[in-house]
């Protein structure tokens, strides 16, 4: 697995065990990344990881403009797999960070905002409601949702929506807390 765009482009990143996680498709974080910046600048701003698997959305945005970046991970072995890969990435100009918890939990405790969220939990967990809401104070600007069933939006806006085989990648505006 590479990261696809920006000054690390090209850089191979380590895959936990596909029993564990599905990596986003490589194509699919192309078009993540190239809507966004359709909508908005990375520079200065923050995106937060909810279920990072490997890491790679984390390491996408930092290579491609990000300032911080924050990863929530849960699984033990897939967090080695995470530190490995963020490692060579430490000593640089922007900040990324690596949490292992719950992100249901963790992102409750969290005060500041990020301006971009991406949620992919596993696909039939049911939590996709759950996540939306435990993020409400903390979400800027969009929310990026990877999800393969309906979900209840509730205080998001649809800004735009794509389909893959059989998931979605929605992006939300955040209603109470939006600064677009």
């Amino acid at each position: 697995m590479n990261i696809t765009a920006g000054k690390f482009k090209g850089q191979k990143i380590t895959a936990p065990d596909e029993n564990i996680t599905r990596p986003t498709l490589s194509k699919v974080r192309m078009s993540v990344f190239n809507t966004l910046q359709s909508i908005i600048d990375f520079d200065d701003k923050s995106f937060l990881d909810m279920f990072s698997g490997s890491g790679i959305m984390a390491l996408e945005a930092v290579s491609r403009g990000f300032k911080k970046a924050v990863g929530i991970e849960k699984h033990p072995k897939i967090i080695q797999v995470i530190k490995n890969n963020y490692k060579k990435y430490l000593n640089y100009d922007f900040e990324l960070k690596l949490i292992q918890g719950d992100s249901l939990k963790t992102v409750k405790k969290f005060v500041e905002k990020f301006d971009v969220i991406y949620i992919d939990p596993p696909y039939y967990a049911g939590i996709y409601e759950q996540a939306l809401e435990s993020i409400k104070n903390i979400a800027g600007n969009i929310v990026i949702l990877e999800h393969v069933t309906d979900v209840d939006f509730g205080n998001y806006t649809v800004i735009r929506q794509k389909k893959y085989g059989d998931k979605f990648i929605t992006f939300l505006k955040n209603i109470s807390n939006s600064d677009l």
